[in-house]
């Protein structure tokens, strides 16, 4: 706390100067008027008032229109000044205008905007189709509504997304090939798990995906290949609006989803709402043949889960500097599993075991968020406080009945969950000139799980003999305190940012009381952007940013995570987090008809976290799954990526991702030429496995009417290795339609996913034994979706607090 508190003072020390050279301006000119629309002649609130330099290149300064339409800019000096008023929808309103001695206070009087139709209409299409946008630091791909969003959740799209994969079996995501990625809901951590947090999002519920690979110092270091944040829709048109969709897919089970967006907005109010649901049956089988032995392990899950997800927020904007905001989601999850697993020995059946469970699992995630922006005189020019706590409770019930020659006949495990997460950021922003802008921030993050876990079943103690399974108390705490603070300027075809974060972190874990593990440290983490703008349509970026993976819960929760009769998975509390310093190169090319973008990436990795295999010392026919540090190591890659419409009625959106990384693991393989094989037969090594993977996407849209269109999209995954097994190649073929009605309020999609039902997780591997085998799901499918928008107004929605983007984006408070 003495650091923080030193950190503060240092940090309002700042302030002080900074407001100072800011107010201290002897410039006494000043401009006033009124907008009003030219429809209905209504005043046009929080329309953007800007006043440049005489030939348009620079920006002096700005604000917005009051809600009566009336704005007033002060503080000028004397000179020839470009004058404009901004608002989506309107054409931009310019004029230009003389301060000087013999006239300071310049009264416009009544500016009258006209609206731009055609342009409206066309940013609804925009809608209708996802595109991907590059921008500085992220890659943004818009949602519409075609192949993108041919699931129920938001767990089905993410493969479609580039450089996205997602692990069907498990949930797990990773970008660029590692796992260690940030997943954010709004630019806020979520405290459900990210692989059910993902299967709990309608896909209809999602706007927009952003990938941000190399975040910058203002930004959360966590996540060696970055982070993903996913945007849900908000509305905020003037009056009552609202969008209602909802879709259902069939493969061997049914699944139904549906969404409904509300808002009103009027005067210095704007209240949304939003509700989702997911609810389905999924199915999975799969099996794995021990290859020594002649064993096979049968696998068949089926999984009948409901979700909710609910969002309520009001903005009030008290006046056209200060907004004061808050949202509340609330997220409830109900699910119940079936399981069957068939181990069958063909040399020997009277080891054949069968086992069958029920897991019984609820959820309840509260998140409330609040948030105070006050923006000063001069555009741009704000300080911002933001509060979010968040509160995660769940249940587990698994009930395991086993027949045949089991150890442990029957059991029953009780795991209950308790996380609770606040998170509290100070962010300041300041142009200092027009081509510079200087940004400061503090933060505190407090985290704390308890994990309750007691059990029926029976384990050995130290002397071999089997006793009731002793019930365990996990409890996690970490704290993390940290301040950033970035530069950046631009320079005719230049600009740069240079940032530097510094954290301190505590972390404790108690399993039952007794100290199990601590870990206290400080660390700087520095970043650096360069760009280059070659002409209009070429522009380079090189990038540098020091990340961290902290071990996540499961990665250090010494509970069993999962078994099966062959397999046990365990976390290590004594994992020290990994640090990477990664380094990328961008380059985007802007077309007539689309553009495209090209990078490539560095890592090099500090005590890489990974997985280490087992053999379980009682019983040597099974398996032990945990994590380890290993030693340093790196990975790299190259991204390719178009947007592209060689014709009016065709649009490509194609992916190239490729990537290579060194992954050291521990495994123990047992000598099974010995016919009663003992401790002493366990041979253990350090294994270093070089995987080099590459993934394809391309998406085609067809225009065949102005209310039908078309679809096709193809995804093709390479080979892949890790340190258990080498994964065949992949790839799944969808098709689609989309027909619009009612002057594009409503739209009908229809889409055959998996056309060649193709899509399945087959593998080889001789870690800790030789075996192979293959999971399959359904991703054959057929998906039916309706979505229709509803209300009157325009859109006039407050600009500089435009919370329907909702994702901090430039500020470092949440992520």
């Amino acid at each position: 706390m003495k650091k923080l508190t030193l950190l503060f003072a240092l940090f309002l020390c700042g302030l002080n100067s900074l407001f100072a050279i800011n107010d201290s301006s002897d410039a006494l000119g000043s401009i006033s008027g009124t907008v009003v629309d030219n429809a209905l002649n209504q005043p046009v609130a929080y329309a953007a008032v800007v006043v440049k330099s005489e030939d348009g290149t620079e920006t002096i300064t700005g604000g917005i229109t009051a809600e009566d339409g009336t704005f007033e800019i002060n503080k000028l000096p004397d000179g020839n000044f470009l004058f404009e008023v901004q608002f989506i929808g309107y054409k931009t309103h310019s004029q230009k205008l003389v301060i000087d001695k013999d006239n300071r206070n310049v009264d416009i009087g009544t500016i009258t905007l006209m609206e731009q139709t055609q342009e409206l209409n066309e940013v609804e299409l925009v809608g209708e189709r996802t595109t991907i946008e590059q921008r500085v630091d992220r890659k943004v791909i818009n949602v519409g509504k075609d192949l993108t969003t041919s699931g129920a959740t938001a767990s089905d799209i993410m493969n479609n997304i580039p450089s996205v994969n997602v692990d069907s079996q498990t949930g797990d995501i990773t970008l660029r090939g590692n796992s260690n990625v940030r997943v954010m809901v709004d630019g806020k951590l979520s405290n459900v798990p990210v692989a059910q947090l993902l299967k709990q999002i309608p896909s209809t519920s999602i706007k927009s995906i952003e990938l941000i690979t190399n975040p910058s110092a203002k930004y959360n270091p966590e996540g060696m290949s970055g982070i993903i944040n996913i945007v849900l829709h908000k509305n905020a048109n003037i009056g009552f609006n609202g969008n209602v969709s909802m879709g259902l897919t069939k493969g061997i089970e049914a699944k139904f989803n549906s969404s409904i967006d509300l808002n009103y907005r009027n005067g210095k109010f704007n209240f949304y709402g939003n509700y989702g649901n997911n609810i389905g049956k999924w199915v999975n089988d799969g099996s794995i043949l021990r290859v020594d032995e002649n064993s096979r392990q049968e696998f068949d899950f089926l999984n009948n889960n409901k979700s909710h997800l609910y969002k309520l927020g009001v903005d009030f904007y008290l006046n056209d500097k200060n907004t004061i905001s808050f949202f509340t989601n609330q997220n409830i999850y109900d699910g119940i599993g079936n399981g069957a697993t068939e181990v069958s020995y063909a040399n020997n059946p009277s080891r054949n075991v069968t086992q069958l469970f029920i897991d019984d699992s609820d959820n309840r995630s509260e998140q409330y968020n609040f948030d105070y922006k006050l923006d000063f005189n001069k555009e741009g020019h704000n300080i911002e406080l933001e509060v979010d706590h968040n509160r995660f409770e769940s249940g587990q019930d698994a009930d395991f009945r086993s027949t045949g020659a089991s150890l442990y006949p029957d059991y029953m495990d009780f795991v209950d969950t308790e996380r609770t997460q606040t998170i509290a950021n100070l962010d300041y922003v300041n142009p200092l000139d027009s081509i510079s802008k200087l940004e400061l921030g503090l933060e505190s993050r407090n985290f704390e799980t308890i994990v309750d876990y007691s059990s029926t079943g029976q384990s050995f103690n130290s002397g071999g003999e089997l006793v009731p399974t002793p019930s365990t108390e996990f409890i996690y705490d970490m704290d993390i305190y940290s301040a950033y603070a970035t530069f950046g300027q631009t320079y005719k075809k230049w600009s740069y940012q240079m940032g530097v974060r510094i954290e301190d972190v505590q972390v404790q874990a108690d399993t039952n009381a007794v100290r199990a593990f601590t870990d206290n440290y400080t660390q700087i983490y520095p970043s650096a952007f360069v760009t280059y703008s070659i002409n209009e349509g070429d522009q380079v970026q090189v990038s540098y940013s020091r990340r961290v993976d902290r071990p996540g819960l499961q990665q250090v929760n010494p509970i069993r995570e999962f078994a099966t009769p062959l397999i046990s998975a365990f976390g290590n509390p004594n994992l020290v987090p990994q640090f990477t310093s990664s380094y990328e190169a961008n380059y985007t090319k802007r077309l007539k008809s689309g553009s495209i973008t090209a990078g490539v990436f560095y890592r090099s990795i500090a005590d890489e976290i990974n997985r280490a295999i087992y053999i379980d010392r009682l019983d040597l026919n099974k398996t032990i799954l945990t994590f380890d540090n290993f030693d340093k190591t790196s990975a790299y890659g190259m991204e390719l990526s178009t947007n592209y419409r060689p014709a009016k009625w065709w649009n490509i959106n194609g992916s190239f991702d490729l990537f290579s990384q060194t992954q050291r693991g521990i495994t123990e393989t047992l000598n099974t030429t010995d016919p009663d094989p003992s401790e002493e037969d366990i041979v253990a090594e350090r294994v270093q496995v070089d995987n080099t993977a590459w993934n394809l996407r391309m998406n085609n849209s067809f225009t065949v009417t102005k209310k039908l269109t078309l679809q096709a999209f193809g995804f093709y995954r390479g080979r892949n290795r890790s340190i258990q097994f080498d994964a065949d190649p992949m790839y799944f073929v969808n098709l689609g339609a989309r027909y619009s009605f009612d002057e594009g309020k409503g739209t009908i999609s229809l889409n055959y996913n998996d056309i060649f039902n193709t899509m399945r997780f087959a593998f080889e591997g001789d870690y800790p034994y030789a075996q192979e085998g293959a999971f399959n799901w359904e991703s054959n499918n057929v998906y039916v979706g309706l979505s229709y928008r509803f209300g009157s107004g325009k859109n006039r929605a407050k600009q500089r607090k435009n919370r329907d983007d909702n994702t901090k984006q430039g500020g470092g408070g949440i992520l």
